[in-house]
């Protein structure tokens, strides 16, 4: 692993060096802890099977079963929800007309921000109102 610590993530240093001790330690052919192969398995889902086991030094179906195995696991069905708020969309400007009106007696100006709908109905009130 010397001529490559560069390329390697971080988080798969630290695995192969808590392998390296418990290699070092190991009593004849004892296995590898379940808390190892765990943390492999979360590197060959992350970055591969194949570079993990590489760099790990660990056998590459085993290490694939173990990384299938651990997504198999810890996936969990997301539950469906129960109420679903749909908001409508928020239009940038409401649309603007002035109204200008001059008579005999003065003048008057109505700016008017709504719907199309709402300026047909005050337009309908108005006349009826000078007629």
């Amino acid at each position: 692993m010397a001529a490559i610590d560069a390329e390697v993530p971080v988080a798969m240093r630290k695995v192969y060096r808590r392998l390296e001790r418990w290699r070092s330690k190991r009593q004849g052919r004892a296995r590898i802890p379940e808390a190892l192969w765990a943390a492999a398995g979360e590197l060959a889902r992350e970055h591969g099977v194949n570079p993990v086991s590489r760099v790990l030094r660990l056998e590459f179906n085993h290490l694939r079963r173990v990384a299938e195995s651990d997504q198999r696991r810890t996936r969990k069905p997301r539950p469906m929800p129960a109420f679903v708020e749909l908001i409508a969309a928020q239009t940038a400007m409401a649309p603007t007309c002035v109204i200008e009106l001059q008579g005999r007696r003065g003048a008057m100006r109505i700016e008017w921000k709504g719907t199309i709908a709402d300026l047909s109905s005050f337009n309908r009130t108005l006349w009826e109102m000078i007629s």
